[in-house]
């Protein structure tokens, strides 16, 4: 019988700095454990520390330090990682194929499985990540490369693999070291580069051609957003586990992936309004924000974000349960802003509204009285939200009469796709619609009929 993997076990640690109250810390260090667990490891133990930054070569004091290491079986000090020096005795006498008897085991030692992870709350310097793992004798990941070995996990589209893909080797180029040989001189192609000078140049070509891709496949991904520009559009964006998928699920009837887990949907996912209106209206899924989203991310997933930015009108949800929901849609405000997409309309809403006793309710009602409060799980608040849509629209369309031709009747699918038809008649000339819809697709509707 195949046996399963053990499960990674895992210690956070996290820096209050005076300019991080309590409950900030305690709610990041709480989602960072979230994190952690989407990547399917286990949260043993937090240690944290009041320190006045961040920017200390071991981040930690002597003491916390110590520790972190009596948890994960490091020996608290930062050594060198180069080999002792041997006396020329004892290298002489190894080299005539003598042995040295190993050391007695620690029967003391603690056999108990050892967290072999440390999770840091903070982004660190190559040299922090080094002297954390010297001294704990585990691995240390921070927060930004655990954003990216989610997103690496959950990129499922081409798109987004390499997105990912190019992200992460913006993160590791960094971080790459020497591994061992002490930088010897490579011999034949590259001959003069270190294995580490090799090892960059490589990452440096593989980003270029990475680029390459990812242009070509933005490229279509434009041409269809393009082809979408006069159509009604609603997009769904906010912070990660605030609900997007169930709501579009909900909206458009859609089998989208819906799991509660930090960034379940990376990929944009386009479907119409349900029951269908006329013009259709188009809802996006959106990649989630969070706090310290690295910014390489931000960049790699333009074209993601580009469904925002080109929107016609934003959704943006909260998880109204979350005592942080505020922070959170600060984070998200802040995310939009530095894509240019805070110009576009949008509509707060406030999600998982189930979560929220009556109390908590008017509290949200009093403190955003322009927010929409619902629960995606409700099909009255989401029929509520489809009016609410289709409202917004209403007010900037405008009412026209279309003349189609005899000879171009081929078109009448395209004016029922991209306007609503109140009425329908015929003359000699052809046939007489009075139609309702947005301005920009009316006239183009109009250049496709050949009207002056």
């Amino acid at each position: 019988m195949e046996t399963k993997p053990p499960i990674p076990l895992a210690v956070l640690v996290g820096i209050q700095t005076p300019d991080i109250d309590d409950i900030a810390h305690e709610a990041s260090l709480e989602e960072l454990g979230r994190l952690v667990k989407t990547l399917g490891y286990e949260v043993t133990g937090t240690l944290s520390q009041k320190r006045e930054g961040t920017g200390a070569g071991l981040l930690l004091g002597s003491g916390k330090l110590a520790e972190l290491a009596a948890l994960t079986g490091g020996t608290g000090v930062v050594g060198s990682m180069a080999p002792p020096p041997k006396a020329k005795a004892r290298q002489r006498f190894e080299g005539a194929g003598g042995s040295v008897a190993p050391s007695a085991p620690d029967l003391a030692a603690d056999s108990a499985p050892r967290p072999s992870f440390v999770i840091v709350d903070h982004e660190l310097s190559p040299s922090q990540i080094r002297n954390l793992e010297r001294a704990t004798g585990a691995e240390v990941l921070d927060r930004t490369g655990v954003i990216l070995e989610i997103f690496h996990r959950h990129a499922n589209t081409r798109e987004a693999r390499l997105q990912v893909e190019m992200a992460r080797l913006k993160y590791v180029a960094p971080r790459l070291r020497e591994t061992g040989g002490g930088g010897e001189r490579q011999q034949g192609p590259g001959a003069g580069e270190t294995a580490l000078a090799l090892d960059r140049r490589k990452v440096r070509d593989r980003l270029s051609e990475l680029k390459d891709q990812l242009d070509a496949v933005q490229r279509d991904g434009d041409q269809r957003r393009t082809a979408r520009r006069d159509q009604l559009r609603v997009a769904l964006v906010g912070y990660t586990n605030a609900g997007k998928s169930s709501l579009m699920r909900a909206l458009t009837g859609s089998q989208v992936l819906v799991e509660d887990k930090l960034f379940a949907t990376l990929d944009t996912t386009v479907r119409a309004l349900q029951p269908e209106t006329r013009p259709r209206v188009l809802v996006s899924d959106t990649v989630g924000f969070i706090k310290q989203l690295p910014h390489d991310l931000v960049a790699s997933f333009r074209s993601t974000l580009a469904e925002a930015l080109q929107a016609s009108l934003l959704l943006d949800v909260v998880d109204a349960s979350d005592p942080t929901y505020e922070a959170q849609l600060e984070v998200s405000r802040e995310v939009l802003r530095e894509i240019g997409a805070d110009a576009v309309p949008s509509l707060l809403v406030l999600n998982k509204l189930d979560r929220v006793d009556e109390a908590g309710r008017a509290a949200l009602a009093c403190r955003h009285p322009g927010a929409i409060l619902l629960s995606a799980h409700v099909p009255e608040d989401v029929s509520a939200l489809r009016d609410t849509i289709i409202a917004f629209f209403e007010a900037s369309m405008v009412e026209d009469v279309l003349i189609i031709p005899y000879a171009k009747q081929g078109l009448i699918g395209d004016v029922y796709e991209s306007a609503r038809v109140l009425s329908e008649d015929y003359d000699e000339t052809g046939r007489v619609l009075k139609v309702r819809g947005l301005p920009g697709a009316i006239a183009k509707l109009q250049r496709s009929l050949g009207a002056n």
